[in-house]
């Protein structure tokens, strides 16, 4: 008679502990999918910044050769040097847009593209937009900030 009563209380919590694993289990797989998309978009965003300080450097390049020479001031031609960085964006498979200041001493570069998530799209989400910005100032010989 024991026995008949272990047996039936046993057959009572059958796949209890089945359904709290399972459950755990999709929260852990969720979590660990926040963390890995999280981190895809915030490494997504720290490029986009990369490629568009590195778009401005490259445009900072296309300085005015006569004025340079002349010693009048270092400043970037700007056609040349908005052509020699959407050159870089172009050359690294990215997209931006390029300004040059009215002075012809700072240019500006803002990137933008999107990161395809691993495990988000089960939940719909398939891609984040990421955007960076990035800017060279010409400087000519020993200066100082100010």
């Amino acid at each position: 008679m024991t026995w008949l009563k272990a047996r039936a209380t046993a057959s009572r919590d059958r796949g209890g502990v089945t359904v709290f694993v399972a459950a755990c289990v999709v929260v852990l797989i969720g979590i660990i999918g926040v963390a890995v998309d999280g981190g895809g978009k915030l490494r997504a965003t720290e490029r986009a910044d990369h490629i568009a300080g590195e778009a401005a450097r490259a445009g900072g390049q296309a300085i005015d050769p006569a004025a340079a020479i002349n010693g009048e001031s270092i400043v970037v031609e700007p056609p040349d040097a908005v052509a020699a960085a959407q050159a870089y964006l172009q050359s690294v498979g990215a997209t931006g847009t390029v300004s040059v200041s009215a002075d012809g001493k700072t240019l500006t570069v803002h990137t933008t593209g999107t990161y395809a998530t691993k495990f988000l799209p089960v939940v719909g989400i398939g891609s984040m937009p990421v955007s960076g910005h990035g800017s060279a100032t010409l400087l000519h010989g020993v200066t100082a900030p100010e």
